[in-house]
């Protein structure tokens, strides 16, 4: 049984099912920061925890983040879960938001995934590991659904610098001033990290209007 974490707003427009990244569960800091900025745009907030990190919480027992068929396994099932009531938008922070990509990538063959899933929105997407270069996009190029990506400018994951160059077909992006994973800017930059991810929220809003017009 999944345990969710709601944030509902007087008149939500949607609903995001909203994923936690690979170290840090679904009641985080970053993620009840993310999802009150969320909540601010009318968007309702499904927030839960995948299942090794459910065990940690439950025997405090902490263990590497499951392999990604389970992973995804885990978000279909929560998909399962939530209602038909408003449309669905599945996202994540950094791990969970490659997990949500990779559904899109499901939905080509998968008709229940197809017909819940409007779009998925990633903040702070793990594009690589810090300083290595195995690049998680090879399911990019395949999408028939929309990805939308919030990134900080200085993101350990995947730079602005390193991506500034590079295009997907289905994929937008919008950068966070010197951001870094977990949206924290520098001092000296001017921003705040509440800034940032009130940012990133207005942004998943103004895609999901989009999405939902483009729908009509």
């Amino acid at each position: 049984m999944i345990n969710f974490i709601i944030d509902k707003p007087k008149q939500p427009k949607a609903r995001l099912l909203l994923a936690h990244g690979a170290g840090a569960p679904a009641n985080s800091d970053v993620m009840q920061q993310l999802a009150t900025a969320l909540c601010m745009e009318n968007i309702e907030v499904w927030r839960f925890n995948f299942a090794y990190m459910q065990h940690f919480i439950d025997e405090n027992k902490r263990s590497l983040p499951d392999k990604m068929p389970k992973l995804l396994a885990n978000f279909e099932e929560a998909i399962t879960n939530v209602p038909y009531d408003l449309p669905l938008f599945v996202a994540g922070k950094s791990m969970g938001g490659r997990v949500a990509s990779m559904l899109l990538e499901l939905c080509d063959t998968n008709a229940y995934l197809a017909s819940r899933i409007c779009a998925a929105i990633a903040f702070g997407y793990p594009f690589h590991a810090p300083k290595k270069q195995v690049w998680r996009t090879d399911h990019f190029d395949g999408l028939t659904k929309k990805l939308f990506i919030a990134q900080g400018e200085r993101d350990a994951f995947g730079t602005l610098a390193e991506l500034k160059d590079k295009e997907w077909p289905q994929v937008e992006m919008t950068w966070l001033a010197d951001g870094c994973h977990d949206f924290k800017p520098r001092v000296k930059s001017g921003f705040t990290q509440q800034e940032l991810l009130t940012l990133a929220a207005q942004f998943c809003s103004r895609k999901i209007d989009e999405t939902l017009l483009a729908a009509k």
